[in-house]
């Protein structure tokens, strides 16, 4: 591990729009977060003069904080307010003791939605109060907005038959409201948190946050309320936790992970309309899919078998070859700051690649020093990162006095990593 910046390169980090140099071929390494010739700029040069601290630098401070502050705060009240509607109701349903033994078991499933959120989000974390902050919102706020709803549709939509009334809100009035407001808190993050939101992979990981919050309360109610109205409350329980803890733990964060991935490929080119339009389109696969889910009836096995198998199939495909896009994006901006000075060609295979990271670990905790590593891996991650939203030509003076402190941080983070 190199201590000191490779040989300096000649980018500037405030230079034109335009590049001084020829587009080079390989400045989209994959279909996700490509730049176009206007926006690319080489990287800033060690010798690279630094922009000048003043208002911008406090406006960078400033601004995103702030956006993560209401999401806390203003998160924090949504929930606490939720909660006096979504545990009464609850517990109504299902009665103390179905209460708790629905509370248990529903951390089952919930367990295997945030591993899978932990698998996807570990090459670039994200910030664990944003996540705290989608999952509180899918298991209370989302079912608060839920319930309020809910009876409008009853309201507007008369039915002389139980039984079509039933198959109505089951079809056509959970998919629509459901997914509208786990959703909503999706847009909320990408308005006020982007800086966060910086692609499909992160689309995804808050929506099945979100998602898996939401089944999580749904689960009590269905579990607790197998428990405390059913004559033979075992067996229905067990049907109930084989179709949704077994069969069916990822159905809402599929459903709302669609919504997350078109949201989160708007969030490569930021713009206000942009996102809330990707939030309208976004609803529409979640909702058929919910819709598809909901609609089964009497050849349930075999549409589940020839139909939600495949799309679960395709998720986990989809999600590996975004993982995969990913992992190039940050090689690829890694090596051109590497071409400036700033990383050795050896160390961006070490920082940038799963086999690298993995040494780098290795190497690292024989000396005592794997949490340095972990975090000057993660701050190489978001130097990445920072640098594509700077291509992307989004709010690029801002992201450029980022860029320069990122680098500064770098620097101190290479040397505690070698002692």
């Amino acid at each position: 591990m190199s201590m000191h910046p490779h040989q300096p390169g000649s980018g500037q980090a405030g230079g034109p729009a335009g590049p001084p140099d020829p587009f080079p071929t390989q400045a989209n390494p994959s279909w996700m977060g490509r730049v176009e010739p206007e926006y690319y700029r080489p990287a800033p040069g060690t010798n690279a003069a630094q922009p000048p601290l003043g208002p911008p630098q406090a406006t960078l401070a400033g601004r995103r904080p702030a956006g993560l502050l209401a999401l806390t705060v203003g998160g924090a009240a949504l929930v606490f307010l939720s909660l006096f509607l979504v545990v009464p109701f609850l517990v109504a349903n299902t009665g103390v003791g179905g209460f708790l033994a629905g509370f248990v078991l529903s951390l089952i499933p919930l367990s295997a939605v945030l591993l899978a959120v932990y698998l996807i989000d570990r090459w670039e974390p994200e910030p664990k109060r944003l996540l705290v902050f989608a999952f509180t919102w899918g298991a209370a706020v989302s079912i608060a907005v839920t319930l309020l709803i809910q009876p409008f549709f009853a309201l507007t939509f008369q039915f002389s038959e139980v039984a079509d009334f039933q198959t109505f809100m089951a079809t056509v009035q959970a998919p629509v409201v459901e997914e509208f407001a786990k959703s909503l808190g999706l847009l909320l993050i990408l308005l006020l948190a982007r800086k966060h939101f910086d692609g499909p992979v992160d689309g995804i990981v808050f929506a099945f946050t979100i998602a898996g919050g939401f089944a999580f309360t749904e689960n009590i109610l269905y579990f607790g309320r197998a428990i405390a109205e059913s004559a033979n409350p075992g067996t229905d329980l067990a049907q109930i936790f084989l179709l949704r803890g077994v069969m069916s733990p990822f159905a809402h964060a599929i459903f709302t992970g669609t919504t997350g991935l078109i949201m989160g490929f708007a969030a490569r080119r930021w713009h206000s309309g942009a996102s809330v339009l990707a939030f309208v389109i976004g609803l529409i696969p979640a909702m058929l899919l919910h819709n598809r889910w909901n609609s089964m009836g009497a050849g349930f096995l075999a549409e589940y078998i020839l139909i939600q198998v495949p799309i679960f199939v395709l998720a986990v495909v989809g999600i590996i070859l975004l993982r995969v896009a990913e992992n190039r994006l940050t090689r690829q901006r890694l090596m051109e700051y590497s071409a400036a000075g700033w990383f050795s060609p050896a160390e961006v295979e070490l920082l940038a690649t799963p086999r690298g990271r993995r040494t780098a670990l290795q190497w690292a905790a024989g000396y005592h020093r794997r949490p340095q590593m972990k975090a000057f891996l993660h701050a190489a991650t978001q130097l990445a990162f920072i640098r594509q939203r700077i291509l992307s030509g989004r709010d690029v003076r801002l992201h450029q006095m980022e860029e320069q402190q990122q680098l500064q941080r770098i620097l101190s983070l290479r040397a505690a990593v070698a002692g």
